[in-house]
C-alpha cells in the first residue's frame, strides 16, 4: 500500500478526486502492474503539524509500504519559521521509517515575494531532511505547473485538471526510487496490504 498524507494539491482542491494526481497514480500502477494501492489521507489547508498529529494512526490503520508526504506549502504561506517545518517533516519522515515503511518526500518552494532569506531557508528543507534520513525525493512537486497560468486555476495557488498528470510525471521518479527500494528489503511491507481508502 502506498499512503499520501498531503495537503490541497493532493486532496485535489477544485477539481473533480477522480482527475486528481492521486487517483491517476492508481491508474498508472495498475497499468504497470505493480499491485500497490493508494490510500489518499490529503486534507486541504493542512499543514506539517497537521500532517505529524494524524500521521501515526494512519500508519496504524493502514500500514503502507510507502509514505508520501507532500505538505508545506501551507505553513510557507503562513512564514511558518523554517525550522518548526524541518522538523515536523523530519519527524513524520522518521515514523513512516520506523513503522517499516519507505518516504517520498514531495519538496516545495515559496514565491519570491516572501523574501530571498526565507524562500532560499525554505527550498533548502527537503534536500535536508531527504539526505539525512537517505529518503526519496521530489525535487519540486509544482516544476513546471506553479508559473504556468493555463496549468493553475484562478486563485493561482491550485493546480487544474490539466496540470495533474504533469504533478504524476514530477512525483513518478521518486515513487519508483521507493518501489525498488521496498522490494529489495526483506522487512518491509507489501504492496497490498489491507486498509480503507480515503479521500
Amino acid at each position: 500500500m502506498l499512503l499520501v498524507v498531503g495537503d490541497s494539491l493532493s486532496a485535489g482542491h477544485g477539481i473533480d478526486p477522480g482527475q486528481g494526481w492521486v487517483a491517476l497514480l492508481q491508474k498508472r500502477l495498475e497499468a504497470g502492474g505493480y499491485g500497490y494501492r493508494v490510500v489518499n489521507a490529503s486534507i486541504s489547508g493542512d499543514t506539517t503539524t497537521g500532517g505529524l498529529a494524524r500521521l501515526p494512526r494512519a500508519l496504524a490503520l493502514h500500514r503502507p509500504a510507502i509514505v508520501f508526504i507532500e505538505l508545506g506549502g501551507n505553513d510557507g504561506l503562513r512564514a511558518t519559521p523554517a525550522t518548526v517545518v524541518r522538523d515536523n517533516l523530519s519527524a513524520m519522515a522518521r515514523l513512516a521509517l520506523e513503522a517499516g515503511a519507505r518516504v517520498v518526500l514531495a519538496g516545495m518552494e515559496m514565491p519570491p515575494n516572501y523574501g530571498p532569506r526565507y524562500t532560499a531557508e525554505f527550498a533548502a528543507i527537503y534536500p535536508a531532511v531527504a539526505k539525512a534520513l537517505d529518503t526519496a525525493l521530489v525535487p519540486f512537486f509544482l516544476d513546471k505547473v506553479a508559473l504556468d497560468a493555463a496549468l493553475m486555476q484562478g486563485d493561482g495557488i491550485h493546480p487544474n485538471a490539466a496540470a495533474q498528470p504533469r504533478l504524476l510525471d514530477n512525483a513518478w521518479p521518486a515513487i519508483e526510487q521507493a518501489m525498488r527500494s521496498a522490494a529489495s528489503s526483506p522487512g518491509g511491507r507489501r504492496p497490498g496490504n489491507t486498509g480503507a481508502a480515503t479521500r
